[in-house]
C-alpha cells in the first residue's frame, strides 16, 4: 500500500525569508520550471519527516491574493484549487503589520494555516517582543516563531505540520468583519454561491471575490468545474454586479 504524500504550500510576501525556508526543509530534493501556460516560476521540493513524504510548493512572493498579476493568480489558484493539507504563511516578525495582510486573506481560502513568525533573530536584535501565543489565540492558527537561516524552529514547524495533517490541530481562522454595507451584500450573495460551488470552495471567500468584480476567478472557477458550471457562475457574477 503506498503511502499518502502531503502537500504543503509555502507563501509569504517578497523578502520574509520563504525561498531559505523553501531550501532549509528541501535541502538538494527541488526542482524549478514554470506553471502550466505561465511565465511566472514554480519551485517545487520534497522533505521527510518521521518517515512520511512532503511536497512543498513554494508559491510566488506576492503583497495579496487579489489576482492583479501573473504571480498573484498563481498563488491564488494553487491555495483554492491545488486544496494543499497545509499553507505556510511566511511573515518578517519585524514588519508584521505590513505582511498580516496576505496572512488575512490566506485565512479567508482556507482553515489549514500554519503562520511562520520568520526572521525572529533580527526582531531580537530591534528589541522587538511578540507574543506569539496571544497573536495565534486572535489569528485561530497555529503560529511558530524561525529563524530560517538558522535553522532555528525548523522542528516544531516540522512537528506543528504533521499534527496538522494528521487532524490533530483544529482552528478557528478569524473572519475578518468588513463594513455593514459590504456584509449584507455578501448575506445575499452567499445563498447563490454556496448553490454554485456547494462546499468544494469557501462561498463566503468566492462571494467577496465576485463582489469585486474578480473576473480572472470566475474564468478560474469555469476551468477546474464541469460546463454545467459556466450558467451558475456568470449568474452569480451578474447578480454580485447587481447587488
Amino acid at each position: 500500500m503506498n503511502k499518502k504524500k502531503y502537500t504543503v504550500a509555502l507563501a509569504g510576501n517578497p523578502n520574509t525569508g520563504k525561498s531559505t525556508l523553501f531550501n532549509v526543509l528541501t535541502g538538494l530534493r527541488q526542482h524549478t520550471g514554470n506553471w502550466p501556460g505561465k511565465t511566472v516560476i514554480h519551485a517545487e521540493g520534497f522533505f521527510t519527516y518521521k518517515n512520511e513524504e512532503y511536497q512543498i510548493i513554494d508559491l510566488p512572493g506576492t503583497y495579496s491574493l487579489y489576482s492583479n498579476s501573473a504571480d498573484e493568480e498563481v498563488a491564488r489558484d494553487f491555495i483554492i484549487f491545488g486544496k494543499p493539507d497545509v499553507t505556510l504563511v511566511v511573515l518578517d516578525a519585524t514588519a508584521l503589520e505590513r505582511n498580516l495582510n496576505l496572512a488575512l486573506q490566506v485565512l479567508e481560502m482556507t482553515d489549514r494555516v500554519i503562520v511562520c513568525l520568520n526572521l525572529m533573530d533580527e526582531a531580537r536584535k530591534k528589541g522587538m517582543i511578540i507574543d506569539t501565543a496571544n497573536l495565534s489565540k486572535k489569528l485561530g492558527v497555529p503560529v511558530v516563531p524561525l529563524a530560517a537561516r538558522n535553522k532555528e524552529g525548523i522542528e516544531e514547524l516540522l512537528e506543528t505540520i504533521a499534527r496538522m495533517v494528521h487532524g490533530e490541530i483544529k482552528t478557528t481562522p478569524l473572519a475578518v468583519s468588513y463594513s455593514r454595507a459590504i456584509e449584507e451584500k455578501i448575506t445575499k450573495l452567499l445563498p447563490l454561491v454556496k448553490e454554485v460551488v456547494g462546499e468544494e470552495y469557501p462561498a463566503r471567500w468566492v462571494a467577496l471575490r465576485l463582489l469585486d468584480g474578480d473576473t480572472s476567478l470566475l474564468h478560474a472557477l469555469q476551468h477546474h468545474r464541469h460546463h454545467f458550471f459556466r450558467e451558475g457562475s456568470a449568474h452569480a457574477c451578474h447578480c454580485a454586479k447587481s447587488i
